[in-house]
Formats: C-alpha cells, structure tokens, sequence
C-alpha cells in the first residue's frame, strides 16, 4: 500500500494543485476565444464547459510530469496542459450527448446540450479538438521534432486507437458483461490513453525524453490510468450526486460494464491501491523530481469526487 501523505505533504500537494488548477484556468480563458467574437453563442459555449470547474487531473501531470524531468512551467508546458484539457473537455461534451451516455449534469452544473442545445455541444466538441491542435501546433512553441512528437502523442491518444475507440466499445459493451481484460482494454484506451498523453507532453515539454524517462513515465501513466477509473467507478457507486458533480448511479442504471460488475467495492479498492504501488515504483528512479507525480498517484486512490 502506498504510505499516506503526511500532514504537511498533504497541505504542500494541496498548494501545488490549487495553483496549478488556477494556472491552468488562466492559461485557458486566455486562449479560449472571446464571448463577443462571432460567432458569440459557439464561443460562449466554449467557455462554459471549459471554464469553472473540473479536477484538473491532466493538466496536473503534465505540470508535474515536466517537473519531474526539470522542466519550469513555461508556455510550451502550459500549452501542453491546456491542449490535453481542451481535448478531455471535448471528449466530456460529446459523451454526454443523448446519442452516447445522455448526462444532464457534469461538473456541478447543466451539460452543454442542456445548457445550449445539441448542435451547439457537437460544435463546441468539434471546436474544442480543433482548438487543441491549433495551440500545440502554434510555430516556434518548441523543437520542431519535440513538438511534432508532441502533436502525433495528442493526435492518436485522441482517435480510434485511444479514447475515441475506448468510447466505441464502452457503447458497444453496454448490458454485457466483460472479463477483467476486456474490460480494462476499453479503460486502457477510454480514460488511460488521454492520461498517458498527458504524462508524456509534460516529459517532452521538458525537452528531449531519455528512453528510460520515458518508460518510466509510460508504466506509471498505464496504471495511474486504471485506478483513476477503477475509482471513479466506485465513486459511481459510493458518492452522492452533489459530491461528484455529475449525476451518481448512472453507470449501474444504464448496464455499463465497470469494475463493480466483476469485483466488490472493497475489492476494487485493493485492486486500485495495488495498482498505484506499481505506478510509484515505476518513478522511484526518477527520485525526488517524481514527487509531485507520486502526490497525484496518491490523491487519485484517496479522492472523494
């Protein structure tokens, strides 16, 4: 089992966090483009889901990932953050939509197809993606070769070989029953492939990656990536609507497959906790310089929302 953070660990991930949530806001209401710029009702909706709320988890990886391998917050970093949250944001807008898990709540408020209306939230999911690249791609953000990587690491943890294919088979599994490695194959590409992307822009937005940086990073991205999802899971089950910010009990009531129809609560907690042990003893070498991504390990298992 991971060792808990002590008091002033804690108050320290705390701090951290809140100002890398706060930069990440600041970062994004200053590309994301004007409510009084045509066309003003697209663009007011892109601000409303992308600003306000949110855990912020990914752009915290990539803030922390960059860290780790000695990098400074500079704009290639924040670019990298913004990018990877714009593309979860898209993602989130999309899923909500009647056509896919019909959600009328997330992040404590009404979902964009609510809010506005469904042509308006495909739009937003369309711009948002299209937005993404466009601050990834911006010339002189970075190396040439380093950025290019960068965009190509986006582009495929975006599509049918990562989060978009997660999200077909999660449509296609409903009311069936899956085996623990088809289920996680769905998790690995669904939630893991965006988590993982996240993890390696911020090792690339610190320059050049070593191979064994790299695969460091990798193997801790592959299992923080199915015990955020083994969690939020349990979390459908345990928490409450107002906690969560999105509507409780949803995954049980529309027959998706999750870790709860293969294991119990308690059980999923162990196998999420086992899961983190592996991802911090896969940057043990990167030593002290890890250490915000070992927080993030840890607050992934012990959320509450």
């Amino acid at each position: 089992m991971p060792p808990p953070m002590t008091d002033n660990t804690a108050t320290s991930f705390a701090i951290w966090s809140r100002s890398s949530q706060e930069r990440t806001e600041a970062v994004l209401a200053a590309l994301l483009p004007r409510t009084e710029l045509a066309p003003e009702r697209l663009h007011a909706a892109m601000r409303y889901v992308s600003l306000g709320g949110g855990k912020r988890v990914r752009p915290m990886l990539v803030y922390a990932a960059a860290e780790a391998l000695g990098g400074a917050a500079t704009a290639v970093v924040d670019a990298a953050a913004a990018a990877i949250e714009l593309i979860h944001v898209f993602s989130l807008t999309h899923d909500d939509l009647p056509a896919m898990d019909n959600d009328d709540l997330r992040r404590g408020k009404p979902t964009c197809h609510v809010e506005y209306d469904e042509a308006t939230a495909l739009l937003v999911g369309d711009a948002l993606q299209s937005l993404a690249f466009e601050i990834l791609a911006r010339p002189g953000l970075t190396d040439s070769a380093v950025q290019v990587e960068m965009l190509h690491t986006l582009a495929r943890a975006s599509g049918s070989r990562g989060m978009a294919g997660g999200q077909a088979v999660d449509l296609a599994s409903t009311g069936q029953s899956l085996e623990l490695t088809k289920l996680e194959f769905m998790h690995i590409h669904k939630t893991g492939a965006l988590i993982r992307a996240a993890v390696l822009l911020g090792g690339l937005a610190a320059g050049p990656l070593p191979d064994k940086s790299r695969s460091a990073l990798e193997r801790y991205a592959h299992h923080i990536g199915l015990a955020f999802q083994v969690m939020d899971d349990v979390l459908d089950a345990e928490a409450d609507t107002a906690t969560l910010g999105k509507t409780a009990g949803k995954d049980a009531a529309q027959g998706k497959a999750t870790y709860l129809t293969l294991m119990s609560t308690a059980e999923a907690r162990r196998y999420a906790t086992e899961l983190i042990d592996t991802a911090l003893d896969a940057i043990a070498p990167l030593g002290k310089g890890g250490s915000r991504l070992a927080d993030i390990a840890r607050f992934i298992v012990s959320r509450a929302y």
